[in-house]
């Protein structure tokens, strides 16, 4: 990787807009600058103090591109840890074209997607965890995304993985140097003390893999499945929840042949919203693919919605109605029962043609549903009130580290099988120089995830999805 060259890239959207921002970094960012900004002031860049704001003209041959602002962030005092440059210049994109040529063509080069953030990376400014936070933080549209993002780019989660590799790093350090006096026996680590720690570290690798789950789906959106029997009214609550005519509503029982989603942010959690095919017996070849489909994206939900028509029992007698609610109880069990690790809202749609004891009776005889008119925007806060209860967002307002990263999470399992290694050794009393080996193995991987140890290949593969400019 060429890290020493002068580096040039736009750092807001690309195209026309008030203002732009163009950001250079790297030895030669001043006096490169400094050979084509005119201050008005007539003051020369490279002999201002770092974190000053200067305004003046970006000349070239005598000709005026643009009147800017030049920021200057003097090393080691900047985001990448070199000498940074930001110009806002005016939002035209022949203007951003013209400056960003120019310096390109006296000593700079394009910079690669993220490689601003690398060079913060390899400058000691972030450790790698916190890197690949930015890109979090960049892409978050919720205040539940963004506070993850924001948890591990200010060090919480790094620091948590440092000081267990650190722990475990100076046991490592007494066992090592117990085999260098292997010949005397002599025990410089204390065994007590070392299964405390893999107990420690063992409880914690437990807790970050499992909170995986939490936090991949609260960066993603929560998936909550919408389900039921045809024309109950789903494609109805999507479109009420949405606010917008999403999906088709008709009168005609399986009008919804395929899956239609769509995301809501609610109190600062995104949630995607998935309408399905509605769940009946039918003949119908598309419609059978579709209702395959719709048990496919409810394993894959975090959150189910089963509707029914509560109107159905409307003006019919006490015995038919019973019969028709334990129909209805018998397919909400059937569900409940196929995806029993996911959490379930019912719905009695229609509820506003219900007299009061016909609502009586559903609520007696259904187990805690949820009353609600889709059509007429009746009880939908309510069914946001209760969504918001189970996505369950308590580990994020009590700041608990939560992992959201698939590259974390892989190698969390790593380390966590590694630290199960030691334990055996030790239940098992085996050799010091074979718990050693896993020790060792153990602490690679935790290296890995804030960037101890890292090789070309891996800070290729992370950086390369970051936007240019970052």
């Amino acid at each position: 990787m060429e890290l020493h060259d002068t580096i040039i890239a736009l750092a807001t959207p690309s195209g026309s807009g008030a203002i732009a921002v163009i950001r250079i970094s790297g030895k030669n960012a001043l006096p490169i600058v400094n050979q084509f900004f005119k201050s008005i002031h007539k003051k020369k860049l490279i002999d201002q103090k770092t974190h000053t704001v200067h305004l003046g003209h970006i000349v070239h041959d005598k000709r005026i591109i643009d009147e800017v602002l030049v920021t200057l962030f003097k090393n080691p005092q900047s985001y990448t840890g070199e000498d940074v440059v930001e110009i806002s210049c005016h939002g035209s994109s022949y203007i951003q074209q013209e400056i960003i040529q120019l310096f390109i063509t006296n000593g700079c080069r394009m910079a690669d997607p993220g490689e601003f953030t690398l060079r913060a990376f390899i400058n000691g400014k972030l450790d790698l965890s916190q890197a690949e936070a930015v890109a979090d933080l960049i892409a978050s549209d919720s205040k539940a995304s963004h506070q993850i993002a924001m948890q591990q780019m200010r060090g919480g989660f790094s620091n948590e993985i440092e000081n267990l590799r650190q722990d475990l790093l100076n046991f490592a350090s007494l066992i090592e140097l117990e085999l260098d006096f292997s010949e005397e026996d002599v025990e410089f680590a204390n065994r007590g003390d070392f299964q405390k720690l893999i107990t420690k570290i063992s409880n914690v690798l437990k807790r970050l893999i499992e909170s995986f789950s939490y936090g991949n789906v609260l960066k993603n959106g929560i998936p909550v499945a919408i389900i039921g029997e045809p024309n109950v009214g789903k494609s109805t609550l999507l479109n009420a929840l949405l606010n917008e005519e999403k999906a088709i509503v008709s009168s005609i029982a399986g009008t919804t042949r395929d899956a239609i989603e769509d995301e809501l942010i609610i109190e600062g959690v995104a949630y995607r919203f998935i309408d399905t095919a509605g769940i009946r017996e039918t003949s119908d070849e598309i419609e059978n693919i579709g209702i395959k489909k719709t048990f496919e994206k409810t394993a894959q939900a975090q959150l189910i919605i089963y509707l029914f028509d509560a109107s159905i029992i409307r003006n019919k007698n006490e015995n038919d109605s019973k019969k028709l609610l334990k129909l209805i109880n018998n397919e909400i069990e059937k569900v409940a029962t196929k995806f029993h690790d996911k959490k379930m809202i019912t719905i009695a749609n229609k509820s506003d043609l219900l007299s009061e004891k016909e609502f009586n009776l559903i609520k007696n005889t259904i187990e805690n549903p949820l009353f609600l008119s889709a059509k007429e925007n009746d009880g939908i806060d309510n069914l946001k009130n209760q969504l918001t209860e189970l996505s369950n967002i308590g580990a994020l307002s009590n700041n608990q580290t939560i992992v959201s990263n698939s590259r974390h999470f892989e190698i969390l399992n790593k380390a966590l099988i590694e630290i199960n290694n030691v334990q055996s050794g030790i239940d098992n009393n085996i050799s010091s120089d074979l718990i050693a080996i896993d020790i060792r193995q153990a602490l690679h991987y935790l290296g890995e995830i804030t960037g101890k140890v890292t090789t070309e290949d891996l800070l290729g593969n992370i950086f390369a999805n970051f936007c240019i400019g970052k």
